[in-house]
């Protein structure tokens, strides 16, 4: 298995979009298979912020100062979302919001992936070189074994709130 960041972060991409059309395809009154695969996306969505915010962000934005921007634009996406996966893990898949909610949530994630894959992972792959994303890969695995699972877990709580009072 490749511990080349970029590689892990496009697999859990995969899984993500994988979990959307699931979403989508699931039918309009199938309210339980919904609320299981927003479960299902909430998690995937969770741990992948929190490796990206804690391991991923941090380390590019130290060796390469000229993604800033990028780096300042996808901590705000990820802000949006986590209140989004916040909203829908406290909302019964039945709500009157909750396909909506999830909708707009899809949409935002799948425009940072978007801009993620085709902007910003060719510009750190070219600025940082093949040893670094390996040593940062392995960093993101070692993390997953940690990472949060539920929004409302302590570790996802802090990294939403860090994200309001920056």
């Amino acid at each position: 298995m490749s511990t080349d960041a970029i590689v892990l972060l496009k697999n859990e991409h995969k899984d993500i979009r994988k979990a959307f059309n699931d979403f989508e395809k699931a039918g309009e009154e199938a309210h339980a298979a919904k609320g299981k695969i927003v479960d299902r996306i909430i998690e995937l969505l969770t741990v992948h912020t929190y490796i990206e915010n804690e391991v991923m962000y941090p380390r590019v934005r130290e060796l390469l100062p000229e993604v800033e921007d990028d780096v300042l634009e996808s901590y705000e996406e990820h802000h949006v979302a986590d209140v989004l996966v916040m909203e829908l893990a406290a909302m019964k898949p039945d709500s009157e919001r909750f396909v909506a909610k999830t909708t707009v949530l899809i949409e935002n994630v799948r425009h940072h992936i978007e801009e993620e894959e085709e902007e910003w992972f060719p510009k750190v792959r070219e600025g940082l070189g093949r040893k670094v994303l390996q040593d940062l890969g392995a960093e993101m695995i070692e993390a997953r074994k940690t990472a949060p699972r539920r929004p409302s877990q302590p570790s996802a709580l802090k990294k939403t709130v860090d994200a309001v009072i920056a």
